[in-house]
């Protein structure tokens, strides 16, 4: 009986040709939505592919009864209820090793254009300006940089302070034993508060983690920071960013993810007035869920799920 495995999202065709060549029947399945699959487009697959566009919960599960695995092109998992996948002896498989490299560099490069203030100061020069004192930079080897979550994103970014020669402190609740890796000091987050003077969040999105970053949270901190957000939108409250960034609390604030994303993670769902206080705030860096995406890791993503799915099959 051939495995019908269905492609739900735009993913590099490498993960397609792979599996076709094992004898897979696959097939580009990009604009069939939920309501389809309820319906029984689905019943027979043994595998599906896909991005953020859909959420595959226990109705999703349960009107595909022969589903085997599902490949998540990417790190996140939040769209997928994975304990009912889990109960009904479905794999779920992600590839967050495909795209740590470029996640790892966009923060490094958002990292030096908050401390160098090169964005603004790119700016300034294009209207005519030449403030060399008012665009005087801060280096990042006199930083002590916080790592909140040390899975493959956090250890990416490490891996690529190694060189500036700043201090690195990582942070991770369910991890441990990573002390000394890629040169990072392993601690509690009390610690990480009281030093960091760059905070870079690597965590997902879950029950645990939503709305995490409040006026709360900030306040920790023994010293005024930077922060940095390239895991997922939906942990930071944006209103207490731009508060924060207004009374100095934050320094600087790198976001490649907003709480106003869709669940596609396609676009801006809404804009309140704290959006458009945080995009015209000069504190402020923001890029539009990026970090993961460069020309590499679209191949990388595809070949590594590739490799997972072949493994087991």
């Amino acid at each position: 009986m051939s495995r019908r495995v269905v492609f739900l999202d735009t993913v590099h065709p490498v993960l397609f040709d792979r599996l076709s060549a094992e004898g897979m029947a696959c097939s580009w399945e990009t604009g069939i939505d939920r309501d389809s699959i309820l319906n029984g487009a689905c019943s027979d697959v043994h595998g599906i592919v896909l991005r953020s566009r859909l959420t595959i919960d226990l109705k999703m599960l349960t009107a595909m009864p022969n589903l085997k695995w599902i490949a998540r092109s990417g790190a996140g998992l939040e769209n997928i209820d994975t304990a009912s996948a889990d109960n009904r002896g479905v794999r779920v498989i992600n590839s967050p090793e495909g795209n740590a490299a470029s996640v790892g560099e966009h923060v490094i490069g958002q990292l030096l254009m908050l401390l160098h203030k090169l964005h603004i100061s790119n700016q300034h020069v294009r209207e005519g300006g030449w403030d060399r004192e008012g665009h005087r930079g801060l280096e990042l080897e006199a930083r002590t940089v916080g790592i909140i979550g040390f899975g493959n994103m956090g250890r990416s970014l490490a891996q690529r302070l190694l060189g500036f020669g700043c201090r690195v402190l990582a942070y991770d609740k369910y991890k441990s034993g990573f002390d000394g890796d890629f040169g990072v000091e392993e601690v509690d987050f009390l610690q990480l508060c009281d030093d960091a003077d760059v905070v870079s969040l690597h965590i997902p999105l879950t029950s645990e983690t939503k709305g995490m970053i409040d006026a709360k949270w900030i306040g920790q901190f023994s010293q005024p920071f930077y922060l940095l957000n390239s895991a997922r939108g939906g942990i930071a409250h944006t209103d207490a960013i731009v508060e924060a960034l207004d009374t100095g609390s934050l320094l600087g604030a790198a976001l490649d993810v907003l709480e106003f994303e869709m669940t596609s993670l396609e676009g801006i769902s809404e804009k309140p007035p704290c959006f458009h206080q945080l995009a015209a705030h000069p504190k402020a860096l923001l890029s539009p869920h990026v970090a993961g995406w460069s020309e590499e890791s679209y191949f990388k993503l595809s070949d590594v799920l590739g490799d997972k799915i072949l493994d087991k099959e």
